[in-house]
């Protein structure tokens, strides 16, 4: 078996403790009581009355062996690794959460969980300037050596990972599927560059498919691993709110990057700012506040919040073969596409080379077109915005 445990009869207890489904806090105080899980298994019925409500003991008795066959399967695939409360390298940062959970399924680099870390979250129907944000500062504090976690979702969680993947920190994903589903489906590649290069991680059974109640449950892993949260874009019902309210109760710090105030992806940003979060501008700003990500690296580059080069790259090599919003948007030159990639901030003519794939020609005939028709504006320093 693939598994970094003591031996397999020791993987399959925990596995068959995970299939009862009971909370964090129970089975603390199951474990305290009993000494290991296979003790656990074997109480009685009345043994475990004090500690489990009534109505789950019956459940208890008769466990699902179709969940645990297909989980003992998964765990004999190369790399497959189980990760349980009594690992010595189980993430510290999660033992300090009230529920943290006793065990979860990762794949990639296991060294990762034991790294300085930030989260990085936002919208997933996200700007080209978002996602350029999202990929700059994650490879920018990645090549400092601060793991990146977020949540592979598409938009600007994909490309956080995208950007850690350039560094020596590289990223981490937390999944809300079973650890043998990629959801959604376009970020199969890069799930394989995560498994390869960095960590995938989720506390849901394999063959878990992707319900809308475990992505919210997720979150406060994502977190609870990181020493803080950092979003980029969010609107005011956005899902990384969440993560942000879970990280200020768990103590993490919270930060986020501002936005223009006429772009609805800007008001989740601003309403944390204004309740209390840091407003960020470069990657520095966060290594600043945050002394243990800042011992990560005695030195680092500095990136700005937007695009690293001029050509739209990242700091940092970008990741060959992978599809980004600038693939998604090339040859692109329709009036829709082009106010699409403009986004809502400011933007000079090279940028928008990069994120179209259009000849610049080509987008100053565009742009021409549409400023005629009052659609955008030209203004000084060769720089496009949306009216």
């Amino acid at each position: 078996m693939a598994v970094n445990t003591n031996d397999a009869t020791r993987a399959q207890a925990w596995v068959a403790l995970a299939l009862w489904g009971l909370s964090a806090p129970v089975l603390a105080r199951l474990l305290r009581e009993f000494g290991t899980p296979e003790a656990v298994l074997a109480a009685s019925p009345t043994g475990l009355a004090p500690f489990v409500p009534k109505t789950t003991l019956a459940r208890l008795q008769s466990p699902d062996a179709e969940r645990l066959a297909i989980t003992r399967d998964w765990l004999t695939g190369e790399g497959h690794q189980l990760v349980t409360w009594d690992d010595p390298d189980y993430p510290s940062a999660l033992l300090e959460l009230n529920d943290a959970p006793p065990v979860f399924f990762f794949v990639g680099q296991r060294e990762l969980l034991s790294r300085p870390a930030l989260a990085i979250v936002g919208s997933r129907n996200a700007t080209p300037q978002g996602l350029d944000n999202a990929r700059a500062f994650a490879a920018a504090l990645s090549q400092a050596g601060v793991t990146i976690i977020s949540g592979m979702a598409l938009g600007i969680d994909a490309a956080a990972h995208e950007g850690g993947l350039t560094g020596v920190g590289s990223s981490l994903a937390v999944i809300g599927t079973g650890p043998d589903r990629v959801y959604p489906a376009r970020n199969h590649a890069l799930a394989h560059k995560l498994a390869g290069k960095g960590g995938i991680l989720s506390e849901f059974l394999p063959g878990t498919p992707p319900l809308p109640a475990n992505f919210p449950r997720r979150n406060r892993i994502i977190s609870g691993l990181a020493q803080g949260v950092l979003v980029i874009e969010a609107t005011l019902s956005s899902g990384s709110l969440i993560t942000a309210r879970l990280a200020g109760e768990q103590g993490r710090d919270v930060f986020a990057v501002p936005g223009s105030i006429h772009s609805p992806f800007s008001k989740g940003c601003h309403k944390l700012i204004r309740d209390g979060a840091k407003l960020v501008e470069t990657a520095q700003d966060i290594l600043d506040e945050l002394p243990a990500l800042r011992q990560a690296s005695s030195s680092m580059k500095q990136t700005p919040s937007g695009a690293a080069a001029k050509n739209g790259e990242t700091a940092g090599d970008k990741i060959a073969g992978d599809k980004t919003a600038s693939d998604e948007n090339a040859g692109d030159t329709t009036a829709t596409g082009l106010l699409a990639a403009l986004g809502h901030d400011p933007v000079d003519l090279d940028t928008l080379v990069a994120r179209t794939g259009s000849s610049a020609d080509a987008l100053q005939a565009e742009l021409i077109m549409l400023e005629l028709q009052s659609r955008v504006a030209a203004l000084p320093g060769g720089r496009w915005q949306v009216r």
